[in-house]
């Protein structure tokens, strides 16, 4: 599903359990060596994903260690992101000559847990939700929004280094014409945006998709 949320330009992979053979290398291993079995299957799996995905592209495999955030470490030249959830894992990768950053979530379909929505979300985005709600029943608004941001902060961590508070994006969702539980998205920075060239880039632009039981929302932030 995530590669129809993204363009051309960015490879993806995924699978929905973790049930392949995953060979680590030992700079991954020490990573999770004393975690629980399900996080070291995880793990394997989503690195599995940015393999295959980086090899569309022509890279050897290598090592993928996180940064200081958690972000992942991509070879020279490349930009991506990296999700895992209850069923489901992906990767999405693209050449920094084409793709500026990149961040991907998924997460599994349904309302937030109680009083998480009052904290990741603003007054302006609960309206909203609520009218989405009236117009287009069924689709996860909620979870959709956290995931958005997810991906709002995947995007905007590596080009600034920085934090992103929940409170520091304001997002408007759009659905597709038609029956389908798909559409778009606009991040709107409430703070000063990365430079992108000779610009600030104050808005992210995004895709989603509700099906199968999961949300999975993406931003590709092009030049």
């Amino acid at each position: 599903m995530i590669g129809e949320l993204v363009p051309g330009s960015v490879a993806t992979a995924w699978r929905l359990d973790d049930t392949e053979p995953v060979t680590l290398f030992p700079e991954e291993t020490a990573l999770v060596v004393n975690s629980v079995e399900r996080r070291q299957q995880e793990f394997a799996t989503v690195r599995l994903c940015a393999r295959l995905a980086l090899a569309r592209f022509g890279v050897p495999e290598g090592p993928l260690t996180p940064g200081p955030r958690g972000e992942p470490r991509w070879p020279a030249g490349i930009t991506g992101s990296m999700t895992h959830c209850e069923g489901y894992r992906a990767a999405a990768v693209a050449r920094t000559a084409d793709v500026v950053s990149v961040g991907i979530d998924a997460e599994p379909a349904g309302p937030l847990p109680d009083g998480v929505l009052g904290v990741v979300s603003l007054p302006e985005e609960r309206r909203h939700l609520a009218a989405l709600e009236a117009r287009k029943p069924g689709v996860s608004w909620e979870k959709l929004l956290f995931s958005a941001k997810e991906s709002v902060f995947k995007t905007w961590y590596p080009l600034t280094g920085r934090e992103l508070d929940f409170d520091e994006a304001a997002l408007e969702f759009t659905p597709d014409d038609g029956e389908g539980r798909t559409g778009t998205f606009d991040a709107r920075l409430l703070v000063p945006g990365p430079m992108v060239g000779d610009a600030p880039r104050e808005h992210f632009t995004g895709r989603w998709i509700d099906r199968g039981g999961l949300v999975i929302t993406a931003i590709v932030l092009t030049r």
